[in-house]
């Protein structure tokens, strides 16, 4: 009986002091950076998802402009941003970001930079989703204990394999034996571009069917004022939220999807794309932000295929002239080659009451 005691009481003492090594390497290497206390005195992501390493970036006080937005805008070059805006900038885009994740992030920047001087939102279709509210998060997990104010509470949540995985990793880096991942939040995600075939990418683009013509529907639809009004766009609330209270510029550009990915003109989907743009443009006039830059329309960009990896995707070279683009609107200058336009043109929508 004694021997099946001490038996028991060596197990237990072996399982529960693995445990609590386990848990000192996490607290020591610091995977996400999000503890007050780590053996290297400056963080390096060493995990692709970004939702878990961008607090540490916000709070590493490096920076005091970011860019919000989903994998469409993860091809802007920070540096490329800093000659247009000036400042230090992050590209805290997230890998198919909702628009909840993107104002947590956001929301975690005010309040962790002293003095933030730009906030560049690029907007997508994630925005103008009528289930935004229900649908906050992805299958990736979004991690709300990194985004509060109390460091300490994230102990309950790391010790799992994951961060002791990334623990190794971050001394891997400590030693040079592996480079650090997303620099300022940048990374170019997408194929080399050696691997780049066009047939593969058509198919991606466009089905089975082919390469067509976008046709616009005639006669198009006119939505009646009373479904206009219906129309809920509850990501808005949000972005008002987060543009009233934003202290530094703030500039709004959705970005260029292909036209594939894009509801054709004339159709009940594009009058819903359309209303939505326009309460963003009524927000935006009303926080004092601006230019709202409209890539997502048929444009020389969004008409090429050779422009794009898949619907959503675009090319590296074309995230310089997305950086172009936004310079040229700044200075108050109209795009000869069509690749965007002014949100607050008339012709796009007209305004509709604060939704």
């Amino acid at each position: 009986m004694l021997g099946w005691r001490r038996f028991l009481w060596v197990v237990g003492g072996a399982f529960f002091g693995i445990i609590a090594a386990l848990y000192l390497f996490v607290v020591l290497t610091n995977p996400y950076g999000n503890l007050p206390n780590s053996l290297f005195s400056k963080h390096a992501i060493t995990d692709t998802n970004q939702r878990f390493q961008y607090p540490a970036l916000v709070r590493s006080g490096e920076f005091d402009s970011i860019v919000i937005g989903a994998s469409d805008a993860r091809l802007l070059h920070p540096a490329a941003l800093e000659k247009v805006f000036g400042g230090r900038f992050a590209n805290l885009s997230m890998n198919a970001g909702l628009a909840w994740e993107q104002f947590q992030i956001a929301n975690l920047f005010m309040r962790e930079t002293p003095h933030p001087r730009t906030l560049l939102v690029t907007l997508d279709h994630a925005w103008c989703a009528p289930n935004a509210a229900a649908k906050r998060k992805t299958f990736r997990g979004f991690p709300e204990w990194m985004y509060d104010d109390n460091p300490w509470n994230d102990l309950g949540y790391m010790l799992n394999g994951l961060s002791v995985e990334l623990g190794v990793r971050r001394i891997g880096t400590a030693l040079g034996l592996r480079p650090a991942r997303l620099e300022a939040g940048y990374e170019v995600f997408t194929p080399p571009e050696s691997d780049y075939d066009p047939i593969k990418v058509r198919q991606k683009l466009w089905g089975k069917q082919g390469p067509r013509k976008i046709k616009t529907a005639v006669p198009p639809y006119v939505p009646t004022p009373a479904e206009r009004a219906a129309w809920q766009f509850p990501a808005l609330n949000w972005l008002d939220e987060m543009l009233s209270k934003f202290p530094g510029r703030k500039v709004l550009a959705f970005m260029p999807a292909h036209v594939a990915a894009q509801p054709p003109p004339g159709t009940r989907a594009a009058a819903r794309e359309n209303e939505c743009k326009a309460r963003i443009a009524e927000i935006a006039r009303r926080h004092d932000a601006g230019p709202v830059i409209d890539f997502r329309i048929p444009s020389p960009i969004t008409s090429n295929d050779d422009n794009y990896w898949d619907r959503l995707h675009y090319r590296l070279p074309i995230a310089d002239r997305v950086v172009a683009g936004i310079e040229q609107a700044l200075a108050g200058e109209e795009n000869a080659d069509g690749d965007w336009r002014y949100l607050e043109d008339p012709n796009v929508a007209s305004v509709s009451p604060p939704h």
